[in-house]
């Protein structure tokens, strides 16, 4: 996927310099840096800036408070400890999946784990992280995580029941996309997860953080499966029995007719963007996913359902 400058050659309606994704819409390919790589959301490195800021400030205050002041609350003399902290549950969380999971190979789903070698190669990463199924009980959902100098991702055994033939096996392209996406963009780093620990302290900071990350992610995953981003949102929306009854489009207009104080704050407050922002920001390519307000309107549609 590279850039397209001359203009003979360039796809009707696209601007100089925008990657194009055979057989996708120009409209739907926001989401590419002019080098045809999966962009940050624009509001990611700001939030990260003023998330070390706070723990710049915070940390150190911390330590002192904690020295000097014998009636120091015990919340405060714990945020002393909280590299510590999270340099051992990111030990547990990544040493899990090795005890407990299926490692994915060529010969133990190969399907998936050549979507993880082609989404690293995608996002131009020099190695290949692992990857692991474990046990989901019925739970949707995938992580990425890392230890050391070490990447993985885990994908819970119950995505794979919408990844056969008779499913969507390209909506688990996308979150497979999503995944590695994380770790490609540096969401999975020791010393961002450090930096960002004071700001989850700040209501609504730390939260507007995380889901500007999770867009980054959908940028990637869109970048690998760009087919596969209404299959993710059907299966976000009703799982891996309903997901092929629900209409996409559907969900992603309501993006901009939902309203209420507390529609707003749901979002405001969660740390992955609502399905109904998500469904709108995988549609509409032209503009980044909203953190805060509705998206506009418009009148694109996602792939459907085949």
């Amino acid at each position: 996927m590279t850039s397209v400058d001359n203009p003979e050659l360039r796809p009707e309606g696209t601007y100089p310099g925008q990657p194009h994704i055979p057989g996708v819409p120009p409209q739907l390919q926001r989401g590419l840096s002019p080098y045809g790589m999966p962009a940050r959301h624009r509001a990611e490195i700001p939030l990260l800036i003023v998330a070390i800021v706070c723990m710049a400030v915070a940390y150190p205050y911390a330590i002192w408070k904690v020295v000097t002041d014998d009636s120091a609350s015990s919340n405060l003399a714990l945020f002393v400890f909280v590299p510590l902290i999270i340099f051992v549950l990111r030990g547990l969380t990544a040493g899990a999946p090795r005890a407990n999971g299926v490692k994915l190979s060529p010969t133990q789903f190969p399907e998936a784990h050549q979507m993880v070698v082609q989404a690293a190669a995608r996002f131009g990463m020099s190695k290949v992280p692992d990857a692991y199924v474990v046990l989901g009980n019925g739970v949707i959902n995938a992580m990425s995580v890392g230890h050391g100098f070490r990447r993985y991702v885990v994908i819970n055994s119950d995505l794979f029941e919408i990844g056969g033939e008779a499913r969507d096996p390209d909506a688990l392209a996308f979150v497979i996309g999503h995944e590695v996406g994380h770790i490609a963009a540096g969401h999975t780093s020791y010393w961002r997860m450090v930096g960002m620990a004071a700001v989850t302290y700040v209501p609504f900071l730390g939260s507007a953080l995380s889901r500007a990350q999770e867009y980054t992610a959908d940028n990637h995953g869109f970048c690998f499966r760009p087919e596969g981003s209404a299959g993710a949102i059907r299966l976000l929306t009703a799982g891996k029995y309903l997901n092929r009854l629900v209409d996409a489009d559907v969900v992603a207009d309501r993006a901009s007719t939902e309203n209420g104080f507390f529609v707003w704050l749901f979002n405001a407050l969660a740390d992955h963007p609502v399905n109904t922002f998500r469904g709108a920001a995988l549609r509409n390519r032209m503009e980044h996913g909203r953190l805060i307000f509705r998206p506009r309107p418009v009148f694109i549609q996602l792939a459907p359902a085949a």
